[in-house]
């Protein structure tokens, strides 16, 4: 299939940039979200984002304007009807995901392929609420989207090959590397490292480790680039608890339960960077830990 138009829904940190990877390669996309605000905020996002690709002399300037043209929004989601494939990157809840496919699909051409961007929540269960199961597919980007070189692709029990086919395709386009999941729980990324960030909140928790050592020890007996609880922060405390709650319930396994410290930091609105508040406290200048 020759896809041209790419509808995207949800204007957040995942969808901004979704939009931003697919024009800059060329695609035609049509961006939609509920929220007005969300919408002139994700343009202002993605223009910053494309200024840092130009300074870096990864774009011209002509390169940033055309990619910027090639993005449209709307806050109606019929007007994503004319869309190729469709990327799904709204609220990491079933309900809302299966309410935006039974709004959208009337609108749709027979071809078009519906995907979604969710991170933990099973793809066979989602298509088969559509019209279309055999076109339906996980699409999953990793956080950043311009930065990250992942994409994992998940297919459902009915999808078809020409689905799987077309989208690897658009993967291999956008410069990125398709890795392919089976549709389990959470998948092969969040499935690894969410548990990793639960056992370290669960550290945290039973006084093991205060945050900053946890993070130091991970940084720097681990390599890795971020700690566990700063990493926590910047998914968002509420997306890290959806996905082990998606985990514990998907298997059954007792490995997976939500650490209740967790659980309070998410109930008190606590959700990291993006409510300036988590595992550690944003609003200063530098970030202090909160524990």
């Amino acid at each position: 299939m020759d896809i041209r138009k790419v509808g995207v829904i949800g204007a957040g940190q995942m969808g901004n940039g979704i939009a931003h990877v697919l024009a800059v390669a060329g695609y035609e996309v049509a961006l939609t979200d509920v929220s007005a605000d969300a919408l002139e905020a994700a343009r202002a996002t993605i223009g910053r984002n494309l200024d840092r690709q130009v300074s870096k002399g990864a774009l011209t300037e002509d390169d940033r304007e055309a990619a910027l043209g090639r993005i449209s929004s709307t806050l109606d989601l019929a007007d994503l009807g004319g869309s190729d494939l469709v990327i799904e990157a709204a609220t990491e809840r079933e309900d809302v995901k299966h309410a935006i496919f039974a709004e959208l699909t009337p609108h749709l051409g027979p071809e078009t392929i519906l995907t979604s961007n969710t991170s933990s929540i099973s793809i066979t269960r989602l298509a088969a609420r559509t019209d279309r199961p055999e076109k339906f597919m996980g699409f999953h980007f990793m956080n950043p989207v311009p930065v990250m070189q992942l994409v994992e692709l998940i297919r459902g029990i009915a999808t078809d090959e020409a689905t799987f086919t077309a989208c690897s395709g658009v993967v291999e386009r956008l410069g990125k590397t398709a890795s392919t999941s089976e549709d389990f729980p959470a998948f092969i990324v969040n499935r690894i490292l969410i548990p990793m960030i639960n056992e370290a909140i669960y550290t945290l928790y039973e006084g093991v480790g205060s945050v900053a050592s946890i993070d130091t020890s991970m940084k720097l007996g681990a390599n890795h680039p971020m700690g566990p609880l700063e990493l926590a922060d910047f998914i968002g405390l509420d997306t890290c608890l959806s996905i082990m709650n998606v985990l514990h319930d998907g298997l059954a396994d007792t490995k997976y339960r939500p650490c209740p410290l967790l659980v309070k930091y998410v109930e008190a609105g606590w959700l990291g960077r993006k409510s300036q508040r988590g595992f550690y406290d944003y609003r200063g200048e530098t970030p202090v830990p909160t524990r």
